[in-house]
């Protein structure tokens, strides 16, 4: 710590100098032509293309970005910026930028944010390099990034960075400084837009609406989870954050707006674990008319659809699998896979004995768990961790399903399914119940759960019963996890590396403070990070 706020001092320092020389340290704007890709593939086509001027010069570009490299030479100074797209050179003389503005650079460190205007050219090394003629400082930095010391193979040109930000909770915590030194994670987060980007076009191009529902609502439900509970003032009254979106999605479903869909943050009061954050995204769609065997074939498709937009392909590795994503997917009783499991039906186990089983596993949270629950937790225990491939698990028990129809051939099931890839849950739909007078007493069983002590049990929904009794189509619904989706597509092993901002517990004072890079003295006694040597122009 102590070093650290040395090295900001120093930085306050230079930043009280630069004002004294009449500098804004902190600009408006600055009118870039080019970004760092653009600005070297200008040069390349300018190269290609023999229109070089006699000097080795290209095209004059105008380019902004963060310092990340820094390295003085007598009276050149070079350095690479990050401008988002790619690391790219640049060359500072003295000569070129006056005795006026060429104290400037002296002032400058690493994170400063700069716009340069100037001639690319290419040095002995081959690297294409901006000759700057213009400098303008654009931000200083007075917080060092924790950045790695880069080096460049003398073989083969490619850049390797060593160190930088290697706290993994540090860099959830602060994760504008984990984008701004880990271009691999922007890259993630690129993905994960083309991701839900992939999403609309594919309802969209199916007649899908993209609508929105209440985020606060009177009660909860669509979902079997704990809520988190608020307190609006003005109406003085209890409001919960959304678990789903799915009884409000059907109330348009009754309205005649035949098929929606909506990508939403919902919220559950839950531990959080690799695959469990407290926020998370859902896309949820709903169609009158169809039925659950319809929406597996409409999972199939968007599935294969996005991971085309996203990977290239179909196939992706993941936790050590080689995984196929192309239809069909796999077809799964829940019951058929608990009697492989198990070696007999579990129709034919007593409720005490399926209790008894699961304990003797250890299987947690089995306070008021009913038949239902006692069935699920058993599958997920013996049955999921196997399900590598695409699989659709089917055919749920009535006590596990309250919003789904019961199955037009076995009463004691529902027609539901979920679909799981690589041990973990990826979906989960239904044929909808659209019955108010079943469905009103699907409510009144699962309240009778509640009082037994199974806190995510659904309350009664009286407005939602209402809606129902207008009339509903025949409806198939289906809600995809985007965090879990992102996961699996991008390769990335835990849902914090998928989400921007986790939730994650009170920080200790003293802790997530980002590390200072190695440090070296300078000849007039101020501390600066050690970099790597730069290159040699032509």
């Amino acid at each position: 710590m102590e070093d650290l706020n040395q090295v900001m001092r120093v930085r306050k320092e230079k930043l009280e100098e630069i004002r004294r020389m009449g500098i804004n340290p902190f600009a408006y704007s600055f009118d870039r032509s080019h970004v760092g890709t653009e600005a070297l593939r200008a040069f390349e086509e300018a190269e290609a293309a023999g229109l070089l001027d006699p000097e080795g010069d290209g095209p004059i570009v105008r380019v902004a970005g963060r310092i990340v490299s820094l390295r003085g030479h007598g009276k050149s100074v070079f350095a690479h910026l990050d401008d988002g797209s790619t690391p790219f050179q640049v060359y500072l003389r003295k000569d070129v930028l006056g005795a006026e503005v060429f104290p400037l650079v002296g002032l400058l460190d690493l994170g400063d944010w700069v716009g340069l205007e100037g001639p690319l050219f290419r040095t002995r090394m081959g690297e294409v390099t901006v000759r700057v003629d213009g400098l303008q400082l654009l931000t200083k930095s007075l917080r060092p990034l924790p950045l790695g010391k880069t080096e460049r193979d003398a073989d083969s040109g490619e850049r390797r960075t060593h160190g930088g930000f290697a706290d993994t909770e540090g860099r959830y915590r602060q994760r504008y400084a984990d984008l701004a030194v880990n271009p691999e994670v922007r890259e993630v987060f690129r993905a994960r837009t083309r991701l839900v980007t992939e999403l609309r076009r594919f309802l969209d191009a199916r007649g899908f609406v993209e609508v929105e529902t209440p985020v606060l609502q009177p009660l909860y439900g669509g979902a079997a989870a704990r809520p988190f509970v608020t307190h609006h003032n003005a109406l003085d009254s209890t409001l919960y954050l959304r678990i789903a979106d799915e009884l409000y999605l059907k109330r348009l479903i009754v309205g005649g707006l035949d098929r929606v869909y909506e990508i939403a943050k919902n919220f559950r009061n839950e531990g959080i674990d690799r695959f469990h954050n407290p926020e998370f995204t859902m896309v949820e769609f709903y169609e009158a008319f169809a039925d659950y065997h319809a929406m597996m074939d409409t999972v199939e498709a968007l599935i294969g659809q996005v991971a085309e937009a996203v990977t290239g392909g179909r196939v992706v590795e993941y936790a050590g699998h080689t995984i196929r994503l192309d239809a069909p997917f796999a077809r799964l009783g829940l019951l058929d896979g608990l009697r492989d499991a198990m070696g007999e039906d579990p129709r034919d186990i007593s409720d005490a004995d399926l209790r008894a089983r699961a304990e003797a596993l250890g299987i947690p949270d089995l306070k008021g768990a009913g038949r239902g629950k006692l069935l699920d937790k058993l599958f997920g225990e013996l049955v999921q961790p196997s399900l590598i491939q695409p699989t659709f698990v089917i055919d749920y028990p009535v006590e596990l399903s309250p919003l789904a129809k019961l199955h037009r051939d076995d009463p004691t099931l529902t027609e539901r399914f979920e679909l799981f890839v690589s041990g973990q849950e990826l979906a989960n739909a239904f044929s909808e119940l659209n019955d108010p007078l079943d469905q009103r007493a699907r409510f009144e069983a699962q309240g009778v759960l509640k009082e037994a002590g199974d806190d995510e049990a659904h309350t009664i929904d009286e407005d939602y019963i209402r809606a129902l009794e207008y009339g509903m189509p025949p409806t198939g619904g289906v809600g995809i996890g985007v965090d879990r989706l992102a996961m699996l597509l991008i390769g990335q092993s835990t849902i914090r590396d998928v989400i921007l901002f986790p939730t994650m517990r009170p920080e200790v004072q003293g802790r997530g403070e980002v590390r200072v890079p190695a440090m070296t003295a300078s000849a007039n006694g101020t501390v600066e990070p050690r970099l790597p040597s730069p290159e040699e122009p032509a």
